[in-house]
């Protein structure tokens, strides 16, 4: 290493607060670009929970890089050469902007998603955001040999500023930058905000290079030598534990519990949060206070868990504070190990390292190995061990011991015996609340306490939600169930498929009814009255269905006609296909049925021009709305693959977002004729004989729209309720909130 050039000049103080303004604003850029690419990318992928633990993984990824560089920046002695490297760097990346996506990765693979949106992120924003992250890590260093020198000041801090600037950047995106600016403004915005950044260090640079620092040398000796390996693995461990439970919280909430729109935002924003309070100067809550309520939480987590059905804002709360705790319990671990300045920037590297081993594990290695979300809980009882308490065990805590694991067991038992019904299902719950207590009683005992949430969680597990589930699947689009419930009123067991939390599908198993489509596609709704009028007349028709469930509607053909489903998960075209689970496209289907595989919008565009008599857009029920295929853009694609008789339906039933607003603004300003159709379930059907149901119906003239407007079901659109989605403008908050203001009628 060479001698710095500083010892010699006079001494020129920078101001701490352009430090922090300079950390606040880098990350600020770094997290609202994250948002915004996922709208730019993720929607080609259908918006499920695995796609945006990918793109978490790959943001870790290159946070790491971004640390990685920091660190070797390290390795050149000058201040000021670091900073015009630095600058240099950030000079170089910005010739990918303005921001936009790359083609070339091609089109959306849905055989490969991960390594497909993991090409197209790095190829589009991975140089920007590298160097972008560098920047906390190596302004700390910087601070350390020049205000941490001077003053004493804890450089640490910074990064309390930085997660800052990062969690407002990610709570003001959905609140106020998507609804109040389009796509293309956002973009722009940004590329602009890169360059402001750009001159902002290039002024701290400046500032640092003519003050007076210390050299490296010196501050490496003063701080003695580097840490050992186990140091660095306890750091690696602390760092991942938070990261893989953040992830797998989300995917819990939005596959088991009730997904709503943006329910992601909360964990990352709690995440940070976790950042700010640990790397405070003063701390909101003390490292005791986080233990004690971690075990309360963390126990009842783990009993409530499998109780799927609970109240939703218990689950929300309880789940929710459990990861919160848990993730700061662990960063508080992690700043108490915190090495002297002069081993800085290694330590952020192994910590962001440590996250993206954690996000890694949840988004490439978990939905391999399991059928369904069990890497949280797990995650969730192992980082138990990270709490303090590894003595001697009193004898009296092997009492709690012997009191927990007798109730953990009692539960199960009992529920195997005599079920849920009436006082014994009181009693099963009683013996998990004892469970829950003596956990919490054991807490100082890490060991006890471990064991404790271990056979709580499966005692719970076994006992949990008895939805009658006969198989699961994983893919990278979600976990996929079927199960069985009886319904009399068709004929005994009914079958069901559902995405995460959302119906997709059911088909009865009795002869009588097995071809009879049922829930949102029985022809009482909208979906099935289209399909009945179609197939009164005599000429064979073409049908294209996006969104394929269990492929009821193939019940529906005769021969000689023939229907496409577009579907972008593999999962869902095997078990839909395969009798054992689902046949309706095999055994019911009077017509030809084909498969496209993909995402709809890209594959739709390929078929011909004017061949369609009916096509179906069945992608907005579930919880993760690909909100690119309800823009004007996406509308003007359909009508063109429509006949001049043809007639598109689209199904707008959504629980969390108010749909018909823009549809309804969208056809209008596509060109297209349109009716909607509110369809309420006769109170008299049995149980999933039909469903409640919103759907659009247009066509591309209104000769084609005149027999439906004689059917007094249908009703006149209003285009003027919501402002036309596009490929450059969407409001998913104002959806949101639509739909809230039908729910709690107090709303203005």
């Amino acid at each position: 290493m060479t001698s710095v050039d500083t010892a010699i000049r006079p001494s020129a103080s920078v101001s701490p607060a352009l430090f922090a303004v300079t950390i606040f604003s880098s990350a600020g850029l770094v997290f609202m670009v994250q948002p915004m690419v996922a709208k730019l990318v993720l929607p080609l992928l259908g918006g499920s929970p695995s796609v945006w633990n990918t793109s978490i993984a790959f943001f870790q990824t290159a946070l790491l890089a971004g640390y990685v560089y920091a660190h070797l920046l390290q390795r050149i002695a000058s201040i000021r050469t670091q900073a015009l490297v630095h600058i240099g760097a950030l000079l170089l990346a910005a010739l990918t902007l303005p921001l936009h996506v790359s083609d070339l990765m091609g089109e959306p693979n849905s055989e490969h998603p991960s390594l497909w949106l993991l090409g197209v992120l790095a190829v589009s924003i991975g140089a920007p955001f590298a160097v972008l992250s560098a920047t906390a890590p190596l302004l700390q260093a910087w601070h350390a040999r020049t205000v941490h020198a001077e003053t004493g000041a804890e450089p640490y801090v910074l990064y309390a500023a930085s997660n800052l600037g990062s969690l407002l950047a990610l709570l003001a995106y959905p609140a106020l930058v998507e609804p109040l600016a389009t796509l293309k403004n956002q973009t722009l915005g940004w590329s602009l905000g890169y360059g402001t950044f750009i001159l902002l260090i290039g002024a701290l640079a400046l500032a640092v290079s003519r003050a007076k620092s210390t050299a490296i040398e010196t501050v490496v000796a003063e701080a003695g030598p580097a840490p050992v390996w186990r140091e660095r693995l306890v750091w690696i461990a602390l760092a991942a534990i938070p990261s893989s439970l953040m992830l797998g919280v989300t995917t819990h909430l939005t596959t088991d519990v009730a997904s709503a729109p943006f329910l992601w935002v909360v964990p990352l924003a709690l995440y940070l949060l976790t950042f700010i309070i640990a790397f405070s100067e003063k701390p909101l809550i003390s490292q005791t206070n986080t233990l004690l309520f971690q075990a309360a939480a963390v126990a009842a987590c783990a009993g409530l868990l499998p109780f799927k059905s609970s109240n939703f804002l218990l689950q929300l709360f309880i789940h929710l504070a459990a990861f919160f705790l848990t993730a700061l319990m662990c960063h508080q671990a992690l700043v108490a190990r915190r090495p002297k300045p002069a081993h800085l920037t290694e330590f952020y590297l192994w910590m962001s390292f440590g996250g993206v081993v954690g996000g890694s594990f949840n988004a490439f290695v978990a939905p391999v190995i399991f059928n369904n979300v069990w890497e949280y809980p797990l995650i969730l009882a192992l980082a138990c061990l990270v709490r303090p308490g590894w003595g001697p065990i009193e004898p009296w805590r092997w009492v709690t011991f012997a009191l927990g694991t007798a109730a953990s067991v009692a539960a199960p038992i009992l529920a195997g015996i005599y079920g849920l019904e009436g006082n014994v299902g009181i009693l099963v719950k009683l013996a998990l609340a004892a469970a829950v207590v003596m956990a919490f009683i054991s807490r100082r005992r890490t060991i006890v306490f471990f064991g404790l949430i271990v056979l709580l969680s499966v005692g719970a597990e076994v006992v949990g939600d008895r939805v009658d589930v006969r198989q699961s699947w994983r893919s990278f689009f979600g976990v996929v169930r079927q199960s069985e419930m009886p319904v009399p009123g068709l004929g005994g067991q009914v079958r069901m498929l559902s995405h995460g939390t959302t119906l997709h599908g059911a088909q009865a198993q009795d002869p009588r009814y097995d071809c009879r489509p049922l829930v949102y596609y029985a022809p009482e709704t909208p979906i099935g009255q289209i399909f009945t009028r179609g197939y009164a007349g005599p000429n064979a028709l073409r049908i294209g269905a996006v969104g394929l469930g269990t492929g009821a509607v193939a019940a529906y053909t005769r021969p000689g006609d023939r229907l496409t489903f577009f579907e972008i998960d593999p999962l869902v075209i095997k078990i839909s296909t395969d009798p054992k689970h689902f046949s309706y496209t095999t055994t019911c289907a009077g017509g030809k049925i084909d498969y496209v595989l993909g995402d709809a919008r890209l594959t739709l565009a390929k078929q011909p021009n004017d061949s369609f008599d009916v096509l179906l857009i069945d992608a907005f029920s579930s919880d993760a709305v690909p909100a690119h295929l309800l823009t004007v853009e996406a509308m003007r694609g359909y009508l063109a693959k429509l006949k001049p008789d043809g007639v598109l339906i689209l199904h707008l039933s959504n629980r969390n977002l108010e749909l018909r607003g823009p549809a309804m603004a969208v056809a209008e300003a596509a060109g297209g004729f349109a009716l909607i159709q509110r369809h309420d379930s006769a109170k008299s059907s049995p149980v999933l004989w039909e469903s409640d149901e919103d759907a659009l119906l247009v066509t591309k003239s209104l000769k084609a729209l005149a027999p439906y407007e004689a059917d007094k079901r249908w009703s006149q659109t209003d285009p003027t309720l919501a402002r036309p989605w596009t490929d450059d403008y969407m409001n998913l908050v104002g959806a949101l909130y639509a739909q809230l203001k039908v729910t709690w009628t107090w709303l203005p």
